[in-house]
């Protein structure tokens, strides 16, 4: 398919010379001759890029660029600026506000289209979608290490084996990396004094953790260690803020590859302040098989340390092995060593309430 491209330009001659070039390299051509009807058809259209000039009557190219930025179907789209200014604080000023490139006038035919392709097929590179494991977090890498502004991420994010128990970070360190986990399951944790602890999240293929700590320049608030033998790709403190700084599009991929579950976190707190054994118990199960129970099948089996459960619910291993004992004489369950079935997940979400 044809890739969409708009153009905004109030010089006629010129907004009809440049329409010509891009048709001929069989691009499909929208035009508007001031900023105003630039933006209308930017946000009705969804281009695959915009071309835009910066000294326009009514609305010129920052105000154009800036009013995209703020609506979330536009800001992603590639943006270059059109000027026959040369100053560099011009030019700081557009990249400054998100443009992606800037061509100055005049120009030849193939400075044109060069920069158009080139802004294209990253974008197209960056709209791809990664699956959430280690060959598609490393596909997704290897796509950002071929921008520019990105060439000196480290191959060091490789794969790195965990041993079930083994410290991953420890409360109160200071951070340097985040964590994305390819195989196993991680837990978070914080402990008193008395050395109790209790699960503050579960981490399973596909989740980042760890980045928190990062974004607000503090220690880490709690520990980690994984629950099973694991696997985690490393993403260094320096290549986590390339990520996030040096390219407007990357920066969305990424966040949007990063999860956030601090309601997660807040309603896990609640319940555990308010709610019975029986209930904490009920909700420790149901956020396991939401974790862990591939395509959320209704009987599904895993394997789970009482200390582990215990800690994910707040109380001592002794009351959560009674509590599984009522479970398992109710038929909601079957327990064969450390390993839990689940025979009735519905009766158990609804224990709950």
């Amino acid at each position: 398919m044809n890739k969409t491209i708009l153009l905004i330009e109030d010089n006629a001659d010129m907004r009809e010379n440049i329409s010509e070039i891009l048709e001929l390299a069989k691009y499909k051509v929208h035009t508007a001759p001031n900023g105003k009807e630039g933006v209308r058809l930017a946000q009705s259209l969804k281009p695959d890029l915009i071309i835009c000039d910066i000294m326009m009557p009514e609305l010129d190219g920052y105000g154009v660029l800036h009013m995209l930025g703020k609506d979330s179907t536009t800001a992603t789209i590639p943006f270059i600026f059109l000027t026959a200014k040369s100053e560099k604080t011009d030019y700081r000023k557009g990249m400054g506000l998100g443009a992606d490139d800037y061509i100055m006038k005049p120009f030849d035919d193939t400075e044109l289209l060069d920069a158009v392709e080139i802004r294209i097929k990253k974008h197209d590179i960056l709209k791809s979608e990664y699956s959430k494991t280690s060959e598609g977090f490393t596909e997704f890498l290897d796509a950002v290490r071929g921008l520019d502004e990105l060439k000196k991420i480290s191959d060091e994010s490789k794969p790195k084996q965990y041993s079930k128990k083994e410290i991953i970070y420890m409360e109160g360190s200071t951070p340097n990396r985040i964590y994305f986990v390819t195989k196993g399951k991680v837990k978070t944790y914080k402990a008193n004094e008395d050395g109790k602890e209790y699960i503050v999240s579960l981490y399973t293929q596909g989740d980042f953790f760890g980045y928190n700590p990062l974004l607000e320049n503090m220690p880490y608030t709690d520990s980690a260690m994984p629950m099973e033998d694991s696997e985690l790709v490393v993403i260094y403190k320096e290549d986590f803020f390339a990520l996030l700084l040096n390219n407007r599009d990357v920066a969305l991929k990424f966040i949007k590859m990063l999860s956030n579950d601090v309601t997660e976190k807040e309603e896990r707190l609640i319940k555990l302040a308010y709610n019975s054994v029986r209930k904490r118990v009920a909700d420790a199960l149901v956020t396991l098989h939401a974790r862990y129970a591939k395509d959320k099948v209704e009987i599904f089996s895993m394997e789970i340390l009482r200390e582990d459960l215990a800690n994910m619910v707040g109380t001592s291993a002794e009351s959560v092995i009674r509590t599984l004992s009522d479970f398992k004489e109710e038929k909601l369950i079957e327990i064969k060593g450390s390993t839990i079935m689940f025979l009735n997940l519905d009766k158990i979400k609804r224990m709950r309430n």
